[in-house]
């Protein structure tokens, strides 16, 4: 047999191409569960990082506000103030600095959202020393935290008074700063007293009292004399420190009001008048205590016209006002009293306001209606008032008054 026809070796399986690309595909196949495998693995830390740090930062939260709040019912009550304007972060400041907060960021996240909070009033409130800032917010929005508020009405005076018809007394000024005042702090309630400030307003110089430049010679000339302040303290709307003495009290409530007689023009008015502003203040509360306010304007050009034409005012206000009461009319006996009020005794203007005179009444002294009145008088329960120059016409007019019941007949 020859070399050509010798039998050639038959290849026995696959061939080695073939060999190499089943083991490829094997290679491939066990290298994606090894990724698969890896990547699950790679996955389930992810999750267990993110879930770790999710739990630490609630817990770091927990802890943290831990540190940022107090806790508990407090220690001790304080008084702190609330100015005009305040944001949300300035009360909290406030708030921080008398030790009611632990943080500024505790009082402005409770109070997030609460429109009661953005719409507080500035002013006093008694509050609580280390207490939780929730709590601090609910204080402050609670009407009962507020102290140090005083409302002067129009018409009146330093003193209380008495009617003498219904034995009922209307609480001066004095009275109700004293009650303004008035504020109990851990069980403990601590008012100004009446007595201290009728001796800041006696003892007090006109000068530590900020009496206003055209009021110092009438307030002088009075001494030591409490009502020397009379019409000195505006009526009106006021935020006091229960925490002040007597007199820096009633300095504030005296700069107050000259602010606000100086914004009102008074002082411009009288020197159009040929008046000083003290005497048309004289004028607005005898306007004020005599009339209604229908008739203001009327009753101040009577004023004006007595004045000039120097004739005795006979106010029978004037007789009652340091005698503490309020009555229509007055005796004989009264009106022979010699005091520094006394209308009827002497010609010209009381020495001081008998009253703390509203806006209407200023008006009125400032701008009296045009007239020659002299007298005038209320003849009826609906506050019915006739104006005359005629004397003879006056006296019929109170027999009307009398008739009606509004003046005494034995009188």
């Amino acid at each position: 047999m020859s070399e050509r026809e010798k039998a050639k070796p038959v290849a026995v399986g696959p061939s080695r191409h073939r060999k190499k690309r089943t083991d490829r595909k094997r290679a491939e196949r066990t290298n994606g569960r090894r990724w698969a495998s890896g990547g699950f693995a790679v996955g389930l830390l992810v999750l267990v990082v993110v879930a770790a740090v999710v739990v630490g930062a609630k817990l770091w939260h927990v802890m943290s506000s831990n540190e940022d709040d107090f806790s508990g019912d407090g220690k001790r009550d304080v008084v702190i103030q609330i100015q005009a304007g305040d944001s949300t972060t300035a009360v909290g400041q406030t708030l921080l600095q008398r030790g009611v907060v632990r943080t500024v960021r505790a009082f402005v996240d409770a109070a997030h959202g609460n429109a009661a909070i953005t719409a507080i009033q500035p002013g006093f409130y008694r509050m609580r020393t280390e207490i939780p800032a929730a709590k601090a917010v609910a204080r402050l929005i609670d009407p009962n935290s507020r102290v140090g508020r005083l409302v002067i009405p129009e018409g009146r005076q330093l003193d209380d008074t008495t009617d003498m018809k219904t034995n009922k007394t209307t609480p001066g000024i004095l009275t109700l700063i004293s009650r303004a005042t008035c504020v109990d702090l851990d069980g403990n309630q601590r008012c100004v007293s009446v007595a201290d400030l009728r001796a800041a307003a006696s003892k007090s110089t006109p000068e530590a009292l900020q009496v206003p430049d055209w009021a110092l010679e009438p307030v002088r000339e009075l001494g030591s004399d409490h009502r020397r302040l009379e019409g000195l303290v505006a009526p009106g709307t006021f935020n006091i420190d229960p925490a002040s003495s007597a007199e820096t009290i009633l300095t504030n409530l005296v700069s107050a009001a000259t602010s606000s007689y100086l914004t009102s023009g008074l002082v411009d008015t009288a020197r159009a008048l040929g008046l000083s502003p003290y005497d048309i203040l004289v004028v607005a509360s005898l306007v004020q205590q005599e009339a209604n306010v229908g008739d203001f304007t009327k009753v101040a050009q009577v004023i004006y016209n007595r004045l000039h034409e120097h004739r005795k005012l006979e106010f029978d206000s004037t007789v009652n006002y340091p005698l503490d009461r309020r009555e229509v009319a007055t005796t004989d006996a009264d009106r022979e009293q010699r005091t520094p009020w006394n209308t009827y005794m002497a010609e010209g203007l009381p020495a001081t306001a008998i009253c703390s005179p509203g806006v209407d009444a200023l008006r009125a002294a400032e701008h009296p209606a045009p007239g020659d009145w002299l007298y005038f008088v209320t003849i009826d329960g609906q506050g019915t008032t006739l104006f005359t120059r005629d004397y003879q016409q006056h006296l019929a007019n109170i027999e009307l008054a009398k008739h009606n019941g509004v003046l005494d007949s034995s009188r």
